[in-house]
Formats: structure tokens, sequence, C-alpha cells
């Protein structure tokens, strides 16, 4: 990919000067935004980072990996803690590598987390996420593995959506960390090849906020998307295919990003339930209806499989693609509102798969009132909330039967869960 060279790890202009800085601090001197420290690097911690101690300081360092010793800049300091970017590695780590990007470094794109580390570190670190997630919010040991999935590339190419910053020159690029100001990128490595082929980075957006891309392999088609500045056409609708079928999904719908999840999820979620012929189930923050469609082929006719959407325009493909299996309704409105109106009444399964924010306490609260469900699947895409939830579930008396992970989002710290619930 073209772009500028570079060090390992982003460059420190004086090296002496860089030990005396990090002297100085060490001495005693105040922590400050702009500050060069020498840590070592500890556990990995959730969103990306590792953690590290300079006195009794606390410090979470991006672009380095357990166990190595690092000058780091200091890039944000809170009343109890410090962020900071590891800019020299003087001792590294088992599984580091070169990061493909060049712009994957310290005030360089802020869009993957883990490219200086192999794709087995980088799922090994994702699993001890998980494990520290849920061992600290939920109190639960669990061994987990994530897992690769079908049609990965070393890692690379697999993004099917990306939205594209765009500055007041019209430049489109991707934002830094924690950050409004856009890096210049010429192409995305994680981004499928359909997405590169739109040329986003080479093109000029007058007037344009975002620019967002959205593809579908299986197809071949995109769709470009331009908010603010002048229109360009674009599809309404791609087509996505999983489970054996194609999906209509609005161009600006969701839809999972790495071409092997849907697949990947559809059957893990099928043999987490095990749906019996007759039985009803709910697919709740349904989409565009996967797993009510698939649900929908397992239950048969004389069951009944109840999907639930906020979201207008997932509704509409969701009935849209479900149209075959008339047994199937798709309700518009909050989860737990349409749970509280329906009632609970003679569901047996349930499928979750809320946004990153998580399932509300109401709606679980509703989930385990009256009759109980036979069995639960809950999809997440954060360690954190999934915990939370499983904690709140567990206080109405489920057990975690199973936990899968699947590494959706190579060289980001992102990871895709399946947790099966059992009634206790």
């Amino acid at each position: 990919m073209p772009g500028r060279r570079r060090g390992s790890m982003g460059a420190v202009k004086n090296g002496s000067a860089a030990d005396a800085a990090g002297a100085a601090v060490a001495a005693g001197a105040a922590v400050a935004a702009g500050d060069l420290v020498e840590v070592v690097a500890g556990d990995v911690a959730h969103g990306g980072w590792c953690v590290a101690r300079h006195g009794e300081l606390v410090v979470f360092v991006r672009h380095t990996l357990p166990g190595e010793r690092v000058l780091a800049r200091i890039t944000q300091v809170t009343a109890k803690f410090a962020r900071a970017d590891a800019v020299e590695i003087r001792q590294s780590a088992p599984g580091r590598v070169r990061p493909p990007c060049p712009y994957a470094k310290p005030d360089g794109c802020g869009g993957c987390d883990w490219q200086h580390a192999s794709l087995a570190v980088q799922r090994e670190l994702k699993a001890q996420v998980l494990r520290q997630q849920l061992r600290r919010i939920a109190g639960l040991e669990v061994d987990v593995t994530v897992e690769e999935l079908p049609g990965d590339h070393a890692g690379l190419g697999w993004r099917t959506r990306e939205k594209f910053a765009v500055g007041k020159d019209g430049r489109a690029g991707l934002y830094k960390h924690r950050s409004h100001e856009i890096a210049h990128v010429s192409d995305c490595l994680i981004a499928h090849p359909l997405v590169t082929g739109a040329e986003v980075t080479r093109q000029v957006w007058p007037g344009a906020r975002t620019v967002d891309v959205a593809v579908a392999p299986a197809s071949g088609k995109r769709a470009v998307m331009v908010s603010g500045g002048k229109p360009r056409p674009a599809p309404a609708f791609l087509t996505q295919r999983a489970a054996g079928r194609d999906w209509r999904v609005a161009s600006a719908g969701f839809w999972q990003v790495h071409p092997g999840a849907a697949d990947a999820l559809v059957q893990a979620v099928l043999y987490g339930l095990e749906p019996a012929e007759g039985e009803s189930a709910l697919d709740l923050f349904g989409g565009a209806g996967l797993f009510a469609g698939v649900l929908a082929d397992a239950v048969g006719p004389s069951g009944s499989v109840i999907a639930v959407e906020s979201d207008e325009a997932a509704a509409e493909d969701a009935r849209h693609n479900l149209r075959g299996t008339p047994w199937a309704q798709v309700h518009l409105g909050d989860a737990a509102m349409v749970v509280a109106r329906l009632g609970m009444a003679g569901i047996d399964l349930a499928v979750l798969d809320p946004p990153r924010t998580g399932a509300e306490r109401k709606l679980i609260d509703l989930l385990s009132a009256g009759p109980r469900l036979r069995r639960v699947a809950y999809v997440s895409c954060d360690p954190a909330t999934l915990a939370r939830d499983l904690k709140v579930f567990g206080g109405h008396g489920w057990r975690l039967s199973g936990l899968r992970a699947f590494d959706a989002f190579p060289m980001t710290h992102h990871v895709e869960a399946l947790a099966i619930l059992l009634p206790a």
C-alpha cells in the first residue's frame, strides 16, 4: 500500500532529549500531556490498551503488548489515570510484528488497535479481555477462545462497510484515536476490496461531512452515501448472502461487517438454542430478520417467530425477507415495550443482538418473568456490557452454559461473542 515509510512505532526526534524528559518525570516532575515516560506494559485492558504504572499513576498505553518496556508519550492526564502512546519499543514481546499499514501508529489512523501483534496474539488478547470482564463484572470464570472466521485473509480486506470523515478541504480520511482530527490515508488495509474500489480517499468531496461505503461481496454491488455536499446516486438496498439465501438490507442499514460473521453467528445461534419444530421464538433487535428467518425455518409452520426491531427501515427489510414464512411476524418498536405488550406466554426461545450499549435491565426482567424460556442466545460486540447483562440474567436464576467468541473485527480490539443461557 502506498504511504510514508516509518520506524516501527513512530519517530522520537531526539533520543537523548527523550531520555532526559523521561528521567525528569521519573524523578518526580508532574506528568502532563506530551511528557515521555518509560514504563513496562502489563495486562491488556478493554479498548486496545495495556495497563502500566509510572510510580503510583496508572497509565493506559496503546501500541504496545503485555511485557514490553516502552517509551510512552502521555496523551491525556485525568485525576485517576493517564493515557499514552508507545513511541519507542525498548524491549519487545513475542508476537510483535511490523504493522502492515503505515498509518497504524501514534498520531495516525485510530481505526486499528492491534496491527503490531500477530493474529494469534490479537485473538489471545481479546480472549483475555473477555475473561477479565466476565470475572470482574459478572463474577464468572469462563475459559474462552476467540475463533477465526471463515474466509479471513490475514486479518485484512474484510470490512464491508466504512465511514470516512471529510475535512473542510474536501479530502476524506479516517479519524485519529479519540479525536475529531482526520488522518489522511491512501487506502485502508482492513477495508474490503469493493470498499477500496470506491476510491473515496482519492477524490475531493466539496461540502461533504462523511462518505459512507457499504458493499455486498456476494453480488459485487456497492453503495456510496454522502452526507452533506453534492449527493451521489446510490442503491437503496444491497443483497447480502448468508445461511444459504439472499437478504435485502437497506444500504444504510446494519449488517455484519465481516463477510464470514453472519454465517458463523447463525450456525452458532442454532446450535446453542436447539430450536425444535413447533416452538415459538423471539428475535430481539432483529435487524433485517437474519436470526428470525433461520429460526422460522427451524420451527416450521407449526411454530412461530416474533422479530422486534426499532429501526423502521430495518423492520421493512425484515418483513420483506420473512415474507415466505407467514408464521414469522415483525414488530416495529422498542424491544422492552413490545415484549411488555405481547407478554411471554408460550415463548420457548429468545435471541438478543443488541447494540454496543447492551440490553435494558427492564427487558431482561421481562424475559425472566412469568413462564421461563427454555434457552436464550445473547449476541454481543462489547465484553463489558455483555458481562453486565449476564450478571442481571444471573440474578434472575439463569446460568451461562456456553460462550463462543469470534474474531469478527481483526486488527481492532473489538470481538463478537455469543452467550447461551439456560434456566438454573
